[in-house]
């Protein structure tokens, strides 16, 4: 399982590396099953950090400051607030409510990229405090913070900076909490950046072999991806009746 999750943890660097998103979808059911819905939350945490920052390095040219510090100065505190509800739930509803999460965001993205809409500051604000807590409750909201920063009217690398450090502060906060409840003993913090540096890697890769992939195609992929993860994570919970 190990092998496993490096392998997955690459191929999600670069998928990530390249569109933004993508790298707790894949590596979460994995992480799961290895290490059990509680320690799988804090490891991918700090594995989201590592890869978070290795992607604010790469467009670091790029950060757009003032829509960082919008998204961010209400989603740490949300995210803390969120993180600590979740830890406070039952393994089996925790999974549950991921995998609900998971399957809600299919159509949530599907709406947003229609409607093609735009915010305003303040509407970013709030978008941060809301995704903030979700981040904190429902471990990963990549595919819906991408269509935020976009409404926002970032693109390209300002779009792919901007949010890898916002998404770095707000699991920052989170694995914080985490670490102040006790949920962040070494063996999981050291799990936490081994993952993060497969992460790091497959960044790396994604930005030196350019992958061109269609929007159309793209978009299905992360469907998928969305929809075994909620299916992976019903399951675990389901065994655990």
């Amino acid at each position: 399982m190990y092998v496993v999750i490096g392998l997955t943890g690459i191929l999600a660097g670069v998928i990530s590396g390249i569109v933004g998103t993508g790298s707790s979808i894949m590596l979460l059911p994995a992480l799961t099953y290895t290490f059990g819905p509680k320690t799988a939350i804090p490891v991918m945490a700090i594995s989201a950090i590592v890869g978070n920052i290795s992607r604010v390095i790469l467009w670091r040219k790029d950060i757009n400051i003032r829509a960082f510090l919008l998204y961010a100065v209400p989603g740490i505190p949300a995210a803390i607030l969120g993180a600590n509800t979740l830890w406070e739930m039952p393994a089996r509803l925790s999974n549950i409510c991921i995998g609900t999460f998971f399957f809600l965001l299919i159509p949530l993205r599907h709406y947003a990229r229609c409607r093609a809409f735009t915010l305003s500051s303040m509407q970013l604000a709030l978008a941060g405090a809301l995704t903030g807590f979700l981040t904190g409750v429902v471990f990963s909201t990549g595919p819906l913070t991408i269509p935020v920063f976009a409404g926002f009217g970032l693109v390209k690398g300002a779009l792919l900076s901007t949010e890898a450090a916002a998404s770095f502060a707000i699991y920052f906060a989170k694995a914080s909490t985490f670490s102040a409840i006790g949920a962040m003993p070494w063996p999981v913090l050291f799990s936490g950046l081994l993952v993060g540096s497969t992460l790091a890697a497959g960044m790396l890769i994604g930005k030196k072999f350019v992958i061109k992939m269609s929007e159309t195609y793209f978009n299905r992929l992360i469907d998928i991806l969305l929809f075994l993860a909620g299916i992976s994570l019903f399951w675990n919970s389901a065994k655990g009746d």
